[in-house]
């Protein structure tokens, strides 16, 4: 399970954490105010999902479409999904008094 921490002690430690992670494949969810905001994760990690996201976009099309699409080309549509549901409207902040 990944650890939990702060944007704040990740800017203090950073040298620390990329080395717990090259090192010793830590994992670390990095939160601001309490909710997720990014993950720190070896490179292997981040390989090795966007292999999976790659068969798994390939399969999907293959059964939706009766035909094959190139591993590149299953990339490409599932690097533009993460695009588009990047692009969503966030909900509007609250102010806080």
């Amino acid at each position: 399970m990944a650890e939990k921490v702060s944007t704040i002690e990740v800017r203090q430690r950073i040298g620390d954490l990329l080395n717990r992670v090259a090192l010793r494949h830590d994992e670390f969810v990095i939160e601001r105010k309490g909710k997720p905001l990014a993950a720190l994760v070896p490179v292997e990690r981040l390989e090795q999902m966007r292999r999976f996201a790659r068969r798994h976009a390939t399969e999907v099309f293959e059964r939706r479409k009766d035909s094959s699409v190139s591993e590149d080309e299953a990339l490409e549509i599932a690097l533009e999904a993460q695009r588009a549901a990047r692009k969503r409207p966030r909900k509007a902040r609250r102010k806080v008094k």
